[in-house]
């Protein structure tokens, strides 16, 4: 089922189609995606704006198809859950991802070892083309480091710490991350809900 995916991030949107590999959904993304204000104070809202956004574009381009969003954050308990759902507006909206690193690196300095926990939070809502919405949630904990380690992944990845793996997710390989990430529990945990509907 071709589906198309509200996001510009070739990172995410490669991530997605790995995730969702062998599943019946073709992941694409639509060149005219208008990206829109993500202004609901929570993860499933923000997603399922970004979702019906999209579905709003296609139509209007005359596409009738099913839709994926996700919004994602990461969650630090020494901030009380900040960034959260302003993790891709921390430092400002025009900052760059070496910025907002950086911003929480510093906001961080001097928290010891084990207060520095934290967790990457997904949610992917995913609307059909007959307009029925589903969306799933998955999250996965660490913390955050004290400096960027790793070359992989986007994000936060270089400063989050994934302790079963002993790296940071920008350490791990394509295929290591997408095994154990927030996103492939959000994915997993769609893809199982719709299964138990067919």
């Amino acid at each position: 089922m071709k589906t198309y995916v509200a996001t510009k991030n070739a990172g995410k949107l490669r991530e997605l189609q790995e995730l969702f590999a062998g599943s019946p959904f073709e992941l694409n993304t639509f060149d005219r995606y208008a990206d829109v204000d993500e202004n609901a104070n929570t993860y499933i809202g923000n997603a399922m704006l970004k979702a019906r956004a999209l579905r709003r574009q296609l139509n209007d381009a005359g596409i009738q198809a099913a839709v994926i969003a996700d919004d994602s954050g990461i969650e630090v308990d020494a901030l009380d859950g900040r960034p959260g759902l302003y993790s891709a507006r921390y430092a400002g909206i025009d900052a760059s991802w070496t910025q907002r690193r950086g911003a929480l690196l510093a906001e961080m300095e001097g928290v010891p070892e084990p207060d520095r926990t934290a967790r990457f939070v997904c949610v992917i809502a995913l609307i059909s083309p007959s307009g029925e919405p589903a969306v799933a949630v998955g999250t996965v904990e660490g913390f955050v480091t004290e400096r960027e380690a790793g070359e992989n992944g986007f994000g936060y990845d270089p400063i989050f710490f994934y302790k079963p793996r002993k790296r940071t997710f920008a350490q791990l390989t394509a295929e290591e991350k997408n095994a154990v990430s927030h996103r492939r529990r959000a994915a997993d945990a769609l893809l199982s809900s719709l299964r138990s509907h067919v």
